[in-house]
């Protein structure tokens, strides 16, 4: 089972986020990160910024690699995630911009970008911790419902639903959201050694509880995260609203051996 842990604010769920990234770089100074766009992981990348500024953390040596990117949006675009990726978590952290990676998305490299990608994570040695956001759908990176669970990197068309969610980055024009990407898939993301999904408000309620409590299926692609070996859920109270055994959640957070990391 994941662990679920319910926090009172987006404010204290990227202090757990930071704390696990931090504990993480003390063993392995060459920490490989999946970073993940939007607001979601907002705060914890702001909380992870200032850990390694009162720290003096020596983050010189960490890779990131990007869940997804637009196909066909120029990497320059200031809503392309190349940019954002560079503008929200490389500038504030203080990442070598060198050691980020995110997928190409040209038109012409697109029949083998996505297993470039994935051989190129092969190669860091995998990612170590992958944060992630979940869709109303349950959708994770950008494999929308009906993704196979052991999908690699590749090219996905997006739903209308996600067009519109996105449409606010897009000066609310849905005409000028991207009509495809290119992401990380499920199995690229089970991959990884430590899975962290942030959840906040109302409207993800639904998602939340069908991902921890639900059947696996690809109808709800984070369902899949039932079968990671180290999977943690950070939501808010809103967001785990629907949950059947919150109160059980609770419970085992609470009592959570001081030796056990997240």
């Amino acid at each position: 089972m994941a662990e679920v842990l319910i926090v009172k604010s987006q404010e204290e769920a990227g202090e757990i986020y930071a704390r696990a990234v931090v504990t993480a770089l003390a063993r392995n100074p060459q920490l490989v990160l999946g970073l993940a766009t939007g607001s979601t992981p907002h705060a914890a990348y702001q909380a992870l910024a200032r850990r390694v500024k009162e720290d003096n953390l020596d983050v010189s040596r960490v890779q990131g690699f990007a869940l997804d990117e637009y196909v066909g949006l120029d990497p320059e675009h200031p809503e392309s995630y190349h940019s954002v990726i560079f503008r929200e978590v490389v500038e504030p952290v203080g990442l070598n911009p060198d050691l980020i990676h995110v997928p190409h998305s040209d038109i012409d490299t697109l029949p083998h970008a996505g297993a470039d990608y994935d051989a190129a994570i092969e190669a860091a040695c995998g990612v170590d911790i992958q944060i992630l956001g979940i869709g109303t759908d349950g959708h994770i990176g950008f494999n929308e419902p009906g993704s196979s669970l052991a999908s690699p990197t590749r090219m996905k068309t997006l739903t209308e639903q996600t067009r519109l969610d996105n449409a606010r980055f897009f000066n609310n024009d849905v005409n000028q959201v991207p009509m495809h990407c290119i992401t990380q898939g499920v199995g690229t993301i089970m991959k990884a050694k430590h899975l962290v999904l942030l959840a906040f408000g109302k409207s993800k309620a639904q998602a939340v509880a069908a991902s921890i409590e639900g059947p696996i299926t690809a109808m709800c692609p984070a369902s899949a995260l039932q079968m990671h070996p180290h999977a943690t859920f950070i939501v808010d109270e809103a967001a785990a609203s629907e949950l059947k055994q919150a109160e059980y959640y609770q419970w085992v957070a609470h009592h959570k051996p001081q030796w056990q990391e997240l």
